[in-house]
């Protein structure tokens, strides 16, 4: 899980002195209805090319060219299984039949994350895309993983000699042509996205908050290295005359997708689960209220993903000694703006500030199951 590197301590709450000595809660200085919040859900939709999750149009794209490559490939190698019999080529179908259900759920989840948020739901629907690619992770391991291995089992139990070998070959060299271009959409748009901020592809594919790009990169790869297995076991088989390399690579394959299916359903339930922002995430968030007028002091900041590019923000701040010697309305306005101020990026939907005890006197950490006061209405 991603922790917040270098923030501080446990978060703090107490009141600024002069006010009481309860914990000074924090009101909304903006956004606080769904119409509101569906604004700030479309501008952190649009992309600015500086986030991590990618705009909807590059995501769109990325997955129909998938879905349009995966079904052609699915035609033609379930046709050339037919024609040989072979495991391999069956498993390879299976294979495709997969990443194209599965592109269709990521299409439907790309779809449906983006409805305004209602009362329901008043932080927006974001996390729908998380759960679609959950299910895409589920497809992936039963029908491309389970029914590969169980082809290639009883291959080997019930063998069969190929047939027209060379027709089977042909079609997986002219399958690998089609997934090299899908995977290279997807290749590219993900280093567009880690190169904006400033990381390597693996940590893009491990920190990325829209699971579109990365799910048809993984499938990808894992399908071009299929083809490969299935490949070296077709050609082992006729070379050879042994049916047992045909099953092995059949095995194989569903082994290999079953352990992409394990990564990809492992960072959508991280998503899921509300996981923290990564490290330079928090990063640039808290580069946001360093040096706001109305901020002395940040004692932490914490952000969880609500929806690709879509940021639900909490930041534990002290407040200037003028503003705390003030009145409590100068207190409340100095909240309000720092709300505002985080408010106005376009990649923070929500925003929940704190204010801390000025004089240190609340210094002891917090536990992680202990109440804290909430800000948002």
């Amino acid at each position: 899980m991603a922790d917040t590197g270098g923030h501080g301590g446990a978060p703090q709450r107490a009141a600024p002195s002069g006010h009481g000595g309860a914990p000074q809660r924090a009101v909304p200085g903006g956004h606080g209805d769904p119409g509101e919040r569906g604004a700030a859900v479309r501008r952190a939709g649009e992309g600015d090319g500086t986030d991590t999750g990618g705009g909807d149009p590059a995501s769109t794209r990325t997955v129909l060219i998938a879905a349009g490559a995966n079904l052609a490939i699915a035609l033609a190698k379930g046709v050339a299984a037919l024609f040989t019999g072979s495991a391999a080529l069956w498993a390879e179908t299976l294979h495709s039949v997969a990443d194209t259900g599965n592109e269709v759920l990521l299409f439907v989840g790309l779809r449906r994350s983006t409805r305004e948020p209602d009362r329901t739901h008043p932080f927006g629907y974001g996390q729908e895309r998380y759960f679609w690619a959950f299910l895409a992770a589920l497809g992936i391991f039963l029908v491309g993983g389970v029914l590969s291995i169980a082809e290639g089992v009883r291959d080997l139990l019930v063998p069969e000699p190929l047939r027209s070998p060379w027709v089977g070959i042909g079609v997986l060299v002219v399958s690998a042509g089609f997934e090299a271009y899908s995977w290279n959409t997807a290749r590219r748009q993900l280093r567009e996205e880690a190169r904006s901020r400033q990381r390597t592809l693996v940590e893009q594919l491990n920190r990325v908050s829209d699971p579109s790009a990365s799910t048809v990169y993984l499938e990808d790869s894992a399908a071009l290295i299929g083809i490969a297995l299935a490949l070296l076991g077709v050609v082992l088989d006729t070379v050879t005359g042994q049916v047992f390399w045909d099953a092995a690579a059949s095995v194989c394959i569903g082994l290999l997708l079953m352990v992409v299916a394990w990564l990809l359903a492992r960072r959508s339930k991280a998503l899921l689960t509300d996981e923290s922002a990564p490290p330079d995430v928090l990063d640039r968030v808290t580069a946001l209220l360093a040096g706001f007028p109305d901020v002395a002091e940040i004692r932490e900041v914490q952000a969880v993903y609500m929806g690709p590019s879509q940021l639900m923000v909490a930041a534990w701040v002290r407040l200037p000694a003028d503003v705390v010697a003030g009145s409590a309305g100068d207190a409340l306005r100095a909240v309000r703006r720092i709300r505002a101020h985080l408010l106005s990026h376009p990649r923070i939907t929500e925003a929940a500030v704190l204010v801390v005890d000025p004089d240190g006197t609340d210094d002891a950490p917090v536990e992680p199951n202990a109440d804290r006061t909430s800000t948002t209405p």
